[in-house]
């Protein structure tokens, strides 16, 4: 990776390998001063070879311009995430967004934490622990993505004051402690110091398969506190144990700006809500500590927490029939763009949101209407 790095300064090297390379430099002496300089720091010998004496010639700089273009293309651009800790909230399966999000970061060298829902912690953990995700874990270099802690989250409860008494008796929480996002931050700090990357990966709204008109007020702020507030109290939390130049990334949906049939129960408003934080908890974090704040506009996937929707598999057939890119929707595809976002190729990229949808965000008309073939 860092062989490529030094491949980007051999190509600022090269620039004076133009016609006015001669005005530039000043003379031939210093024309082939600077060729032996090329030759020692970067291995390019075709500028410093003892015949040439005279000024480069253009078949000079093309040769070494070319060279310097394949050496970057065999390459590649390095995402870098060497000695980066991440937290990704909202891991509970091995299906969705999250898991390849967390995927991708450690395929690019990061340290991996998630913390995962507090009903679904014990099947998740027996899960890893009984290998059944190992297929799943597999990294591009064959080896199997570590997951160095898993913590129990409840994203809903800021502190444990906040926690009804009902959730404290609910077996589903019993045997369970720090698990709200303040306990979470803390525990976090406590076991590892800082962290560099906060991933936003959860969603929940109790009505969402009721139209707006028929969503209750409890309902709908129930999908706002789960779905957007949520962000902002874990970016609340963690920012001061995160490092400077740092990132943070949430996930969302064309129902923020669009209208989508059947996305009910509040869940298109917190989507809007969780956008319109983003450019805002990029003006604060990025003052108050550095960090960059955006968020994905992903098209659907069959995941679990999707499959709530009812509707998610004749989501995914009209983003195949009607976005320009005809083609499957692969989860790896958006944690790739996540694994871009928080590295420093979008140092920067801020308040932004970035849509991996093969393009369905774009289009004004369905193909597949039956108005159109009438």
């Amino acid at each position: 990776m860092g062989a490529s790095v030094t491949t980007g300064m051999q190509m600022l090297a090269m620039r004076p390998c133009i016609p006015a390379c001669k005005q530039v430099l000043g003379s031939t002496s210093a024309l082939s001063a600077f060729g032996r300089a090329l030759s020692t720091r970067t291995g390019f010998g075709s500028c410093s070879k003892p015949t040439s004496v005279g000024p480069m010639t253009s078949s000079n700089c093309k040769r070494v311009i070319v060279r310097a273009m394949s050496q970057r293309g065999s390459q590649g651009l390095p995402i870098d995430l060497t000695g980066k800790r991440a937290f990704i909230a909202g891991v509970a399966d091995d299906n969705g967004y999250g898991w390849a999000i967390a995927k991708a970061l450690a395929a690019a060298g990061a340290e991996i934490l998630v913390g995962t829902w507090v009903p679904a912690l014990n099947i998740f953990e027996t899960s890893l622990r009984r290998g059944k995700f190992d297929e799943s874990r597999k990294l591009p270099d064959g080896s199997l993505m570590e997951i160095a802690k898993v913590y129990p989250l409840d994203a809903v409860y800021d502190t444990p004051e906040d926690v009804p008494e009902d959730v404290k008796a609910n077996k589903r929480y019993a045997g369970a402690s720090n698990w709200t996002v303040k306990e979470v931050a803390e525990t976090v700090k406590n076991d590892f110091g800082s962290i560099d990357i906060l991933v936003h990966s959860l969603a929940n709204g109790p009505e969402v398969t009721k139209p707006l008109l028929e969503t209750s007020r409890r309902g709908y702020l129930a999908a706002i506190s789960a779905s957007s507030y949520s962000f902002v109290s874990l970016l609340q939390h963690f920012l001061p144990i995160m490092n400077p130049g740092g990132a943070s990334i949430s996930l969302t949906y064309i129902a923020s700006e669009r209208i989508i049939p059947g996305y009910g129960g509040g869940m298109s408003s917190a989507k809007a809500a969780l956008e319109s934080d983003t450019r805002v908890l990029a003006y604060e974090a990025g003052r108050k500590g550095k960090i960059r704040v955006n968020t994905i506009s992903a098209g659907p996937l069959g995941s679990r927490a999707a499959k709530a929707i009812g509707f998610i598999e004749k989501m995914i057939e009209y983003s195949y029939v009607n976005a320009p890119l005809q083609k499957e929707l692969l989860a790896d595809e958006v944690g790739n763009t996540a694994a871009f976002l928080v590295s420093p190729l979008a140092s920067a990229v801020t308040g932004s949101t970035i849509y991996v949808d093969n393009g369905l965000n774009t289009m004004g008309l369905a193909l597949d209407s039956p108005t159109l073939s009438t």
